[in-house]
């Protein structure tokens, strides 16, 4: 026999659906005031539209039951119980949750309105007119997931508009990619610099992927983040990637860009990879980076920058280390694929000692050649420093054995080992493989050697040089042509790691 459902189960069913289909705020206030039982069962129940208008609208002088597991003075920090839960299980709902949040909800309304955006960009056809960043629609299955099915509902008109997402939801954004067609009309910049500025003491990660942007945005863009009281912004990563910088004068960065460094007493990573800045706007971004001490890392990949360490000027003054005055606090520097000539390698070295936190450095996809030695003078001469360099990537420079040797030798004299290294797409050949198995036992835990012509035979040598206790954890030695002497390079790894196990790829 059927068992008849529980009152309580009607009475919160019909609430729900009432509640989830009108919005109603004098509904939205009732549920606070319901006994603990109701209250749970109605808030699990709730569309995100229903739950965020009904934590937005939370009495002050809350005095019900419902009390004990959610206090109003700390909601907008964090939220716990019920709650909390009810804004998992929407986020899991709909993306699958991968990692413990501190607010669902804050997380929620970001990773929705990053989807709305980037339905916007994948539009190919914006309207016109001064609103045009604000009028575009939002596609339907995004809608649903909300809450807002029905658009025949009073005022659905204006779920419908991102301008509404924006102003509603905007401030639990802390990340926001923008990217392609969304930045390509004049009134598009407008629009997103108006979210920009309404939620700049918020947002802490800005990017631009694929985008046009002339100087003018740029300028537009960087002011509408600047707290003006202040003069100073929040965001803490500025990305602009795979994207034309369109600069009228190619010498100059933008005001609005170079103040926006240097205002930046939170910014910590400054990313402008494949952007055409050029070496002389690279240079004067340099420049101004002396002014930020905040930023740890910067990337200028692939960029056509060649001759910017030669030009670099450092203001000089007295050092105990017999180091310029000027110093960057980097700690990450990547210069993968700016080619970069013999020239800045040799300089290289001098630029990097007014850098002496620097850990994490990729020069990837440059023809270093011979001109490792200025590296290698490097790591010998920072061997005792008591912060570790922590990463080197060299793939695809050029480096021949000899030298890839010497460059092991500084490494393994380094007070602390190294994390990572990786040499791959380097001819080095098999007489690299007695230095290489002896690397391997330096304390360094990943190694990257693809394509290196090691050879049966080097991976012959290299294993007679394994001794017990490697630290090693991870090491790629695809396309090697070790047959089944690279077999046997792996057994010996795993014989002799300190932890019996080493991550491979064969």
């Amino acid at each position: 026999m059927v068992r008849p459902p529980k009152l309580v189960d009607l009475c919160s069913e019909a609430l729900v659906h009432e509640v989830n289909g009108s919005l109603d705020d004098y509904l939205l206030y009732g549920i606070s005031q319901l006994p603990k039982e109701l209250f749970d069962l109605v808030i699990m129940e709730l569309n995100p539209l229903a739950l965020s208008k009904m934590e937005d609208n939370w009495p002050d002088d809350l005095t019900c039951a419902s009390e004990q597991y959610i206090n109003p003075l700390i909601r907008k920090r964090k939220r716990y119980g019920t709650l909390e839960l009810a804004w998992y299980n929407i986020f899991n709902a709909r993306w699958k949750a991968e990692k413990l949040e501190d607010d669902w909800q804050q997380v929620y309304w970001e990773k929705h309105l990053q989807e709305c955006v980037d339905a916007v960009a994948e539009s190919t056809f914006l309207p016109s007119g001064d609103g045009l960043f604000g009028e575009v629609d939002i596609p339907d299955n995004i809608l649903e997931h909300i809450g807002c099915k029905d658009r025949m509902l009073a005022s659905a008109s204006d779920y419908v508009k991102l301008s509404y997402h924006c102003s509603q939801f905007g401030t639990h954004l802390r990340s926001l990619n923008l990217q392609n067609s969304l930045l390509m009309a004049k009134t598009s910049v407008g629009g997103l610099c108006k979210l920009l500025e309404l939620n700049k003491e918020t947002l802490k990660s800005v990017s631009f992927i694929l985008c046009n942007l002339a100087l003018s945005s740029i300028k537009e863009i960087c002011e509408s983040l600047q707290m003006k009281d202040l003069q100073q912004h929040g965001v803490e990563h500025f990305t602009i990637k795979r994207s034309r910088l369109s600069l009228v004068d190619e010498t100059h960065v933008p005001s609005g860009f170079a103040s926006f460094i240097t205002s930046g007493k939170c910014l910590l990573s400054l990313t402008l990879s494949d952007s055409q800045i050029g070496r002389a706007s690279a240079i004067e971004t340099w420049n101004y980076l002396l002014e930020a001490p905040s930023i740890s890392s910067l990337d200028l990949s692939e960029n056509d920058i060649s001759g910017l360490f030669t030009r670099l000027k450092w203001r000089s003054s007295s050092s105990t280390h017999g180091i310029g005055g000027s110093k960057l606090s980097l700690r990450v520097l990547n210069l993968r694929g700016c080619n970069l000539k013999k020239y800045d390698i040799c300089c290289l070295k001098h630029n990097m000692l007014h850098m002496p936190n620097l850990e994490d450095l990729d020069l990837s996809d440059n023809w270093i050649g011979n001109c490792i030695r200025s590296l290698i003078l490097y790591f010998n001469e920072i061997a005792n420093r008591d912060t570790p360099f922590s990463e080197l990537k060299l793939e695809n420079c050029g480096i021949r054995c000899h030298k890839a040797v010497d460059l092991l030798d500084a490494l393994s004299n380094m007070k602390k080992p190294l994390n990572l290294l990786s040499l791959k797409r380097n001819r080095l050949g098999s007489e690299f493989g007695p230095a290489l198995g002896k690397f391997l036992c330096s304390g360094i835990r990943k190694v990257d050697v693809e394509s290196i012509s090691l050879g049966s035979i080097g991976f012959v040598l290299a294993g007679n040089e394994i001794t017990k206790g490697m630290e090693l954890e991870h090491i790629n030695i695809r396309n090697n042509q070790g047959a089944v002497e690279a077999i046997e390079f792996i057994d010996t790894l795993f014989s002799n790691a300190r932890r019996g196990v080493v991550n491979f790829e064969l």
